[in-house]
């Protein structure tokens, strides 16, 4: 039911004879195909229609709600769950407007007010409520943790509690922001895991904060399953930390926003074990980045399947100080007192940078999570899924990893 109230307001003495016009029409609103809707019957009166309807008790999350205004623009949208207002956009034309995914189970009112190019108003509400769902998307860890200060390598690497079906639905809600603007793709390494990383080569730009958000409230990503809240992680890109290392020339330098800060010998892996076509005792190279610190790494030779005490066939087990991760396949810069007679002159690791004690209990101090090293020399190279080594896949290659198939702009 509709009802129309209409005044005159006569201008006063000595003024041209005009009379202003107020009209509005103020309902409920009928219902039609899921709808509400205001201001039918009235040619002058803009028609207001509200998706979905008053009263619906599953309104579909991933559908939001659509306010569109004919025969008029709209003047105000206000939705809101709990008393706090839901983000919405207004068409150019002001004759639409569309919130973001909404909560499952939760309950929603909605008013809005149209205007017609006559002067007239339309005011309309709705409440509804979500379905509920029937499994639940959630995100049960993000990397970098909250506040952390990392390198400018630093990927963004986003996991599930569950396999994801629509992955375009997923990735499309998920949004990184950086002071200083950067280039970068996401890239699904598995059904449950996501990783976002900058073009190759270009990194971070240093010192800025960078927030990403995921809002995956209302998103549907399977059947029956919806995400059922936001996501946001806020971290600082600190100084640009560049290490590069050569196995050949048993070198490594360390710098600093561009400017050499330090430099010492290394002693590289020495090689003479091939398990199915790798030297699994040479030092891989290409891009790595750090990946966390261990003060000691216990470092033993089971995990190639050979006993600590089986020294006719590499076996070994050693307890090692100030050492900062570089790979998953055991690779370390780290300190080893035992080996300074060869640091800078000959390569006798079993694949970590062996560094002199004081050079890698500074660098262990000095280092983010996230830092760029690059290590070249040595014919075993680095695959990309070896710790986080995704700068090793070619960046034609990350972007195909996309649901959406596309690059992203940070800025």
């Amino acid at each position: 039911m509709q009802r129309r109230v209409t005044a005159g307001v006569r201008a006063g003495a000595g003024v041209a004879g005009a009379v202003l016009l107020l009209t509005t029409a103020c309902s409920g609103g009928e219902k039609g195909d899921g709808a509400t809707v205001a201001g039918k019957g009235d040619a002058n009166a803009p028609q207001v229609t509200i998706s979905p309807g008053d009263g619906d008790g599953k309104a579909k999350p991933e559908a939001g709600v659509v306010v569109t205004a004919a025969g008029g623009t709209l003047e105000q949208v206000t939705v809101t769950r709990k008393g706090k207002p839901v983000d919405g956009a207004l068409s150019a034309d002001k004759t639409n407007w569309k919130s973001r995914t909404l909560r499952p189970n939760s309950q929603y009112e909605v008013s809005a007010i149209a205007r017609s190019p006559k002067g007239k108003t339309t005011t309309v509400g709705s409440k509804f409520t979500t379905l509920k769902a029937g499994s639940e998307l959630k995100i049960t860890d993000v990397t970098p943790a909250q506040g952390e200060k990392v390198g400018v390598g630093m990927p963004i690497q986003v996991t599930f509690n569950r396999t994801v079906g629509d992955r375009k639905a997923v990735e499309q809600a998920l949004e990184v922001k950086s002071t200083k603007p950067a280039t970068g793709a996401w890239y699904w390494v598995s059904g449950t895991q996501v990783i976002f990383r900058t073009k190759n080569k270009e990194y971070w730009q240093a010192n800025q904060q960078v927030t990403f958000k995921a809002r995956l409230s209302g998103v549907k990503s399977g059947k029956k399953t919806y995400g059922i809240s936001d996501t946001t992680r806020k971290f600082t890109i600190g100084d640009s930390h560049i290490i590069t290392a050569s196995t050949k020339t048993h070198r490594l330098v360390v710098r600093k926003n561009g400017k050499k800060v330090k430099s010492w010998g290394i002693s590289a892996g020495k090689g003479g074990r091939v398990v199915n076509g790798v030297d699994t005792f040479l030092t891989t190279s290409g891009v790595h980045l750090t990946m966390g610190k261990e003060n000691p790494a216990v470092m033993t030779s089971e995990w190639m399947g050979v006993k600590p005490d089986d020294k006719a066939n590499g076996g070994y087990k050693e307890v090692i100080p100030f050492a900062v991760r570089i790979s998953m396949s055991g690779e370390y810069i780290h300190a080893m007192a035992g080996t300074t007679w060869a640091q800078g002159r000959q390569n006798v690791s079993h694949g970590c940078l062996n560094s002199p004690p004081a050079s890698a209990q500074w660098f262990y101090g000095w280092s983010y999570r996230g830092d760029v090293v690059d290590i070249t020399g040595s014919k075993r190279k680095l695959q990309w899924d070896n710790g986080w080594s995704f700068y090793q896949m070619p960046w034609s290659k990350w972007v195909k990893g996309s649901a959406l198939d596309r690059t992203v702009t940070t800025g």
